[in-house]
């Protein structure tokens, strides 16, 4: 990479091409969760049901599972920056629509399939860009950092923000609001140019992407049939898991036939890399069901609104700001493995707390310090496990992996909603809210082994060119 990109440029310039990419990576977590206060007015406006909006938002998840690595895999051939302003239109232009909705076949139109097609196309070039423009650790470590840090809030206060804006205006001003977010960072990113140039002439191919595609959508149906019926999960899971394998096997023989696939079998036997998607699956199940069970306990069972268990969010909200915005400090002081490691180890210790606090105390504000504790670890590690992630691949496999990388998180959010709620549906009672918090504790545990399996001094980073210098390496 040459001397004269990014990190070279003035902390001014690199915090304008920041900015964007982390607003973007907000308003798509912020959609993915503030939905769930507004299923009542949405249902009671439209003149629809409950599992009328529920189906909205599962189309939104299934879209994105299903073209997250195809999407990622365009950027090569038509660039990232353009992708990344294609999908921010669509984007846009779904919010909207869901904004003057009539029905809800124009809510699933706007919302689930073009503001799904959006955050496809246009993530995957906020990671790619953020490895390819910050080359050394420490940089990439806190433009990761930032961009983590406002994924992670516009999840946790996702559901503060869209019912503050739901009681105060209605549901539809919240989809007014994504748009001019939207319209903010489409003018930021004029500042941002892309590393490489796109090449037309890149082969795409059409079958690996419908094979993923439907592989993907079957698995995150499965997951999403877990509250409801559990042969219904499985036979759907197992029918992904089929469709995933032929998927595999077609790469396999692209690659042998001297094709180029929509992924290369190299991603996956990378071992650091490998164990960094099963660190990223697992954090990304304990944020949404950490945040589904104890939203759903101090609204059933506690009896708050969406703003009063919003409020209470704001604990585990500034704890992830504060770690992840630390990122950059974190990065010079300690190795990657460590800091994943330890954001385990203090987010499993939130959950334990949480379990605690729940049985034993009746203010509801006495949760705090187990949110707190979540949000920090969240946040100690959800930086370095996507750097280690993007950092072990070069240039050239940046689309891929950054596809294949959010498909994973993606999943982890939908298993960990999944998960509670399938626990949960037994009775929204004190014992099942720690039968559901102790499924996620184990979890983290496995998340845990994983992150102590890293190499613990990894190979120099591959995805900033040449031979990187010292400041480069995984650790220090």
């Amino acid at each position: 990479m040459s001397e004269t990109r990014t990190p070279q440029q003035p902390a001014r310039a690199r915090r304008r091409v920041l900015a964007p990419l982390a607003l973007a990576q907000f308003i798509c977590s912020f959609a993915g969760s503030n939905m769930n206060v507004m299923i009542n007015d949405i249902s009671e406006d439209l003149d629809t049901t409950v599992q009328g909006v529920q189906i909205a938002i599962t189309v939104f998840l299934l879209v994105m599972a299903a073209l997250m690595i195809p999407g990622g895999k365009l950027t090569d051939r038509y660039g990232r920056k353009r992708c990344l302003l294609v999908g921010l239109v669509i984007y846009g232009i779904g919010a909207l629509l869901s904004a003057a909705a009539p029905g809800l076949g124009a809510l699933i139109l706007g919302n689930s399939i073009l503001e799904g097609i959006g955050t496809a196309l246009l993530i995957p070039p906020v990671y790619i860009l953020t490895t390819l423009l910050f080359t050394d650790l420490t940089s990439r470590a806190r433009a990761f950092g930032v961009i983590m840090a406002l994924g992670g809030i516009g999840a946790a206060a996702g559901p503060l923000i869209g019912g503050l804006i739901t009681s105060a205006l209605s549901w539809r001003a919240a989809f007014v609001f994504q748009a001019l977010v939207i319209i903010v960072i489409i003018v930021l990113s004029r500042h941002i140019e892309d590393p490489l140039p796109p090449d037309p002439t890149r082969p795409f191919d059409t079958t690996g992407a419908v094979l993923s595609a439907v592989g993907l959508i079957l698995v995150v149906m499965g997951i999403l049939a877990a509250d409801n019926n559990v042969w219904l999960m499985i036979g759907l899971l197992a029918l992904g898991a089929l469709v995933l394998l032929w998927f595999f096997r077609s790469i396999q023989a692209k690659e042998q036939a001297g094709k180029e696939p929509l992924l290369s079998t190299g991603l996956f036997r990378n071992r650091t890399s490998n164990l960094g998607l099963v660190t990223q699956n697992a954090q990304w199940l304990l944020l949404m069901g950490s945040s589904f069970t104890v939203a759903a306990y101090l609204q059933v069972v506690r009896g708050y609104d969406a703003v009063q268990t919003g409020v209470i969010f704001t604990a585990a909200t500034l704890g992830l700001l504060a770690s992840s915005l630390a990122a950059e400090r974190l990065a010079k002081r300690r190795p990657q493995r460590t800091l994943i490691m330890t954001g385990f180890i203090v987010t499993i210790a939130g959950i334990v707390v949480l379990i605690a606090m729940a049985g034993s105390a009746p203010n509801p504000w006495a949760l705090a310090p187990g949110l707190l504790l979540i949000g920090l670890g969240l946040g100690v590690m959800l930086t370095p496990s996507v750097n280690v992630v993007q950092s072990s691949f070069p240039e050239e496999q940046q689309g891929e992996i950054s596809g294949l990388s959010r498909s994973v998180s993606n999943l982890g959010s939908s298993l960990g909603t999944a998960v509670a709620g399938t626990i949960l549906v037994i009775g929204l009672t004190t014992g099942a809210y720690a039968a559901a918090m102790i499924t996620l504790a184990l979890i983290g545990l496995v998340g845990l082994a994983a992150a102590i399996l890293l190499p613990k001094k990894p190979p120099p980073s591959t995805a900033s060119g040449p031979t990187p210098g010292p400041t480069t390496k995984l650790t220090p």
